[in-house]
């Protein structure tokens, strides 16, 4: 018998069935409004607008940061080029995103996503390969730099988030 006809035993199949049908008996309870509004309150949506400014302001002070460290507007030009392979491209992600077609159903809002991850890969590449052609004097070391900071901060704006909603936590209880 191949794997793909194997089947369970039946007593697996019936505990299977049961545990399925009990869970989705269960009733979730509703929030009231009162509670909704403490949960959004104490759970906010970070913007995808405000991590992009983030982004763009970290981009911009490793940029500073190279021009005055090395003196060279070279370097500085590089990493802000690698700043912008990070930049350009999630906005265009975002923009598309935030397009009502992608908010129809579920279906096109995955589709959506693929399709815009796809655009924002795609650009990052085709940036990163004309490099060559639109800097002169390349330094791929600063380059990266500038890429890898921007691109990172991510992490730091959502563990930032996480802390601030903490501190509302304490001071709710």
């Amino acid at each position: 018998m191949s794997p793909n006809k194997a089947r369970l035993p039946k007593n697996a199949q019936s505990r299977w069935q049961e545990d399925w049908e009990d869970s989705s008996n269960e009733s979730f309870p509703a929030f009231t409004p009162e509670q909704a509004k403490a949960w959004r309150s104490l759970n906010p949506v970070m913007s995808v607008w405000r991590v992009l400014g983030f982004q763009a302001l970290t981009g911009l002070a490793v940029t500073l940061v190279a021009a005055v460290l090395t003196g060279s507007w070279n370097s500085a030009s590089c990493v802000a080029y690698g700043a912008a392979c990070v930049l350009l491209p999630s906005a265009l992600l975002a923009r598309g995103m935030s397009s009502p077609v992608t908010a129809i159903n579920a279906q096109t809002a995955v589709l959506g996503l693929f399709v815009w991850e796809l655009v924002k890969i795609a650009l990052t590449v085709a940036m990163l390969f004309g490099a060559t052609r639109v800097l002169k004097d390349l330094s791929w070391p600063a380059l990266l730099v500038g890429l890898v900071l921007t691109m990172k901060v991510n992490w730091v704006v959502l563990a930032w988030q996480q802390v601030r909603q903490s501190k509302a936590k304490v001071r709710t209880d």
